[in-house]
């Protein structure tokens, strides 16, 4: 069975947009952090009215929360300033840890990018596609796949099956392609974003360390 390619999903999408014209469709972004959602700003900013969700039960601990909220905002402000196409907005949740823990039980010995990860897939873009239906957005989408250690295909599937179930447009994409995570390395470099170095939760942070100990 070949590979479904995202990113030629995402080029017909856009390309039928700029043949539609008029005003730009409303696309509810999910963002796990600042550094991942820049170049996706930059590149959806042209063709959509943005407003990006954090929602990120996963992070821990509360401060780091708190910290990548803070650089998300900054980042929207300054590309906002910057002047570009369509002005972005920002919505943000309340701190609820225990939502991610709720959902990943049974799974926290799990390997990172594991079944773990894939439900907390699913927690992200549902509360994604419940934000998009109650403000009739026109699509909803994750910056995640721009990471080259998350499943874009799984992402993708996660996102359609969402859609059928809610009636609201999935944006497919596989922000990864185009050289996009280095073009995301290139503007946090430019907007002096915090760049973490483990994914969020707590087992991904104990991955990493241990990795690091040896």
């Amino acid at each position: 069975m070949n590979k479904i390619n995202y990113q030629k999903q995402l080029d017909r999408t856009l390309e039928q947009l700029t043949v539609a014209g008029g005003v730009a469709p409303r696309l509810l972004l999910h963002s796990c952090c600042a550094p991942c959602s820049s170049y996706v700003l930059e590149y959806l900013s042209e063709y959509f009215q943005i407003t990006v969700l954090y929602y990120n039960p996963n992070i821990f601990p509360k401060e780091e929360y708190q910290y990548r909220i803070e650089e998300q905002k900054r980042l929207i402000q300054g590309m906002n300033d910057s002047g570009i196409a369509n002005k972005i907005s920002f919505l943000s949740t309340d701190y609820k840890p225990e939502r991610f823990y709720e959902a990943v039980k049974g799974h926290e010995q799990d390997r990172e990018g594991g079944k773990r990860c894939f439900l907390c897939y699913e927690l992200r873009l549902r509360e994604a596609a419940k934000y998009a239906a109650e403000g009739r957005y026109d699509y909803f989408t994750t910056t995640l796949s721009i990471s080259p250690l998350k499943n874009a295909e799984k992402l993708n599937e996660t996102g359609r099956r969402i859609s059928e179930e809610t009636g609201i447009a999935y944006l497919y994409s596989d922000f990864k392609k185009r050289n996009g995570y280095k073009r995301s390395v290139e503007l946090s470099e430019r907007y002096q974003l915090y760049r973490q170095d483990y994914c969020g939760c707590i087992y991904s942070r104990n991955e990493r360390y241990s990795a690091i100990k040896g």
